[in-house]
C-alpha cells in the first residue's frame, strides 16, 4: 500500500507574532519516523510529509496537494493538541480532491480524547490511540477493522472502539526511525541553540512510558508502564546516525533516561570503549542519579544534563511533582556541575496554585542554582493529564486547541490578576535569567564553542530580534513588584 504520514505544524508561537520556534529548534517527528520504518519493513511504500520541516509550506491546500502528489491510498496524521485542527483541515482538503483516500489520526490528542474526535470531525476514517506501529500495519495490510486491536473506526454511523492493543514487548525489535524520509535531514533539523558544540545534530528516544504521574503530564499514549531499548541497540542507533548521516550530537528526549542504572552504565561503557565521536544531552530525575553515574555519562560523551524542577514553591512541588524536594534539586545540580557536565533546569509557570510570590520564589531559586541553561514553559492543560478533569475549578481556562502548545497562557490561576500580568511576569523572569551577570560570564567563556549557533542566529537575525522584543517589558506599564 502507498501511505503518506503527516506531521501537522499547528500553532507554535503567540498570536500576532511570526512563528520562529522551528528556526530556533526543529525536531524530527520521531514517532512518525518509527511508524514509517515499521511499515516499510512490512512491504509498504511510505512518504513522510513534515509541515515543520525546512522546506515546509504554510497553506493547507498546498500541503494537501503535495501529499496527494505521492498518490497515497492511506494518509496518517500524528497530531498534538495544537496541531490537530491543522491536520483535520488537511484531511478535509484531501478528501475533497480524492474521496477514496482513507485518513487515520493518531498521537497524544487522539489518545486522550478517543472516539469523540471521530464523531465530531468528519473526513477522519480511523483513530489509532496509543502505540501506532502494529495497528497501522494491520490496517495497511487490509485486515478487517473489527479485528484490529487498538483501532477506533466508523461502523456505519457510529464510532466503534476495539479492545486496546497490547504494548510492543520488545522495543529492540523496532527498526531505527526512517530519518532518511525527511528532506534536509540532519542539517535542516537544528537542535536548541547553544545546547550543542558539534554539528549536525539529531534526536533520539530510547524508552517509552513513565511510572510517575505528574499532575500536568499527559500519559495517554504509553501509559505508566516503562519499556526501554537495550544498551547495544542504543549504541547501534547512535552509530547509525553517525555513519549514515554524519551526526555529531544527539539529544536524547527520554522522560526517565537514567531510571534503569545498569542500562546506562552499560551504554556508557560501550561509548567509552568504542567512541563514536558523538556528544549527547539527556535528562535525569531527582533520585535517579549519583556522582559515579554522572562521571560515566561525561566520559561517554555527555555534554549537558536536564533536570525537571518545575517550581521552587514547596506546596506547588508537593502537589504537581510529588517526591521531589528543593534540597534534592540543589544537591543534584551541584553533582552535575561538579562532574564537569552542564546543568539545564526545566520549569513551568502558571500551574494551578501559582501566585506572584511562588513565581518570585522560583525566579530567585533559578538564579541561585548557577544553571548553564533554563527552559520555562507556560503551563497548558492537556486532555490526558490528571489536572484536566478539575482545571476549570482552578481558574479560568480558554480551551483553544491551536494555542495549547506550552507557548501561550490559556489557563489563568486564581492567584494571578490577569493573563497580561502572567505574561509580563514570565517575560521578566526569562529576561532576568539571561541578563544575570554570573550566567553571562559562563556563557561568554564558552562562546567560541558555539560558533555554529552564532552563525545560525546571524542567518536568521531579524527573526531573533523580533522574538527578543517579545520579552522586553512594555514601557507603558508600571514596573513590576514581583521581581527585582
Amino acid at each position: 500500500m502507498r501511505i503518506s504520514l503527516v506531521h501537522p505544524a499547528g500553532s507554535n508561537w503567540v498570536p500576532g507574532k511570526k512563528d520562529i520556534t522551528a528556526t530556533a529548534n526543529r525536531m524530527a517527528p520521531l514517532g512518525l519516523l518509527s511508524i514509517a520504518a515499521y511499515l516499510e519493513r512490512e512491504g509498504h511504500t511510505v512518504h513522510v510529509h513534515d509541515c515543520l520541516g525546512p522546506r515546509a509550506v504554510a497553506e493547507v491546500k498546498e500541503n494537501a496537494r503535495l501529499i496527494l502528489g505521492t498518490h497515497p491510498e492511506l494518509v496518517g496524521f500524528s497530531a498534538t493538541t495544537s496541531g490537530f485542527l491543522d491536520g483535520w483541515e488537511m484531511a478535509a482538503a484531501i478528501k475533497a480532491e480524492s474521496p477514496d483516500v482513507r485518513t487515520v489520526f493518531g498521537g497524544v490528542h487522539v489518545s486522550a480524547l478517543g472516539k469523540t474526535l471521530l464523531e465530531d470531525f468528519p473526513h477522519i476514517d480511523y483513530l489509532v490511540p496509543g502505540e501506532g506501529e502494529a495497528t497501522l500495519a494491520e490496517l495497511a495490510a487490509g485486515a478487517d477493522p473489527a479485528r484490529i486491536d487498538g483501532l477506533i473506526w466508523k461502523n456505519g454511523e457510529k464510532a466503534a472502539v476495539n479492545p486496546p492493543r497490547t504494548p510492543l514487548p520488545d522495543l529492540d525489535a523496532l527498526p531505527f526511525p526512517a530519518y532518511e524520509k525527511l528532506p534536509g535531514f540532519p542539517r535542516g533539523y537544528n537542535l536548541p541553540l547553544f545546547s550543542y558544540i558539534r554539528f549536525p545534530g539529531a534526536t533520539m528516544i530510547t524508552s517509552r512510558g513513565c511510572p510517575y504521574q505528574c499532575s500536568y503530564c499527559d500519559r495517554s499514549v504509553f501509559k505508566r508502564g516503562y519499556r526501554y531499548n537495550s544498551p547495544a541497540y542504543i549504541y547501534d542507533h547512535m552509530k547509525h546516525l553517525r555513519t549514515r548521516f554524519g551526526v555529531r550530537h544527539v539529544n536524547i528526549y527520554d522522560d526517565l533516561f537514567t531510571a534503569n542504572r545498569p542500562r546506562i552504565a552499560e551504554l556508557c561503557g560501550l561509548l567509552t570503549a568504542n567512541p563514536l565521536g558523538v556528544q549527547f544531552n539527556c535528562a535525569v530525575r531527582v533520585g535517579y542519579t549519583d556522582r559515579e553515574l554522572l562521571r560515566m555519562l561525561r566520559e561517554a560523551g555527555c555534554l549537558m544534563v536536564s533536570l525537571g524542577i518545575e517550581s521552587a514553591d514547596p506546596e506547588m512541588l508537593q502537589r504537581h511533582k510529588a517526591g521531589v524536594t528543593l534540597e534534592e534539586v540543589r544537591q543534584t545540580v551541584e553533582m552535575i556541575r561538579a562532574e564537569g557536565l552542564r546543568a539545564k533546569g526545566l520549569f513551568m509557570m502558571g500551574l494551578p496554585g501559582e501566585t506572584e510570590e511562588s513565581i518570585r520564589r522560583t525566579s530567585d531559586f533559578v538564579l541561585s542554582l548557577g544553571l548553564d541553561d533554563m527552559n520555562m514553559s507556560k503551563f497548558t492543560p492537556f486532555p490526558g493529564a490528571p489536572l484536566w478533569m478539575t482545571i476549570r475549578e482552578e481558574g479560568s481556562f480558554e480551551e483553544d486547541w491551536r494555542q495549547m502548545n506550552c507557548l501561550n497562557f490559556v489557563f489563568l490561576p486564581r492567584g494571578i490578576a490577569s493573563r497580561e500580568r502572567l505574561d509580563r511576569l514570565y517575560n521578566e523572569h526569562v529576561k532576568r535569567f539571561y541578563t544575570d551577570p554570573a550566567w553571562r560570564r559562563r556563557f561568554r567563556d564558552r562562546l567560541w564553542q558555539h560558533r555554529h549557533s552564532l552563525w545560525h542566529m546571524a542567518r536568521h537575525l531579524p527573526d531573533f530580534i523580533a522574538a527578543r522584543r517579545h520579552f522586553e517589558p512594555d514601557r507603558t506599564c508600571r514596573p513590576s513588584s514581583a521581581m527585582p
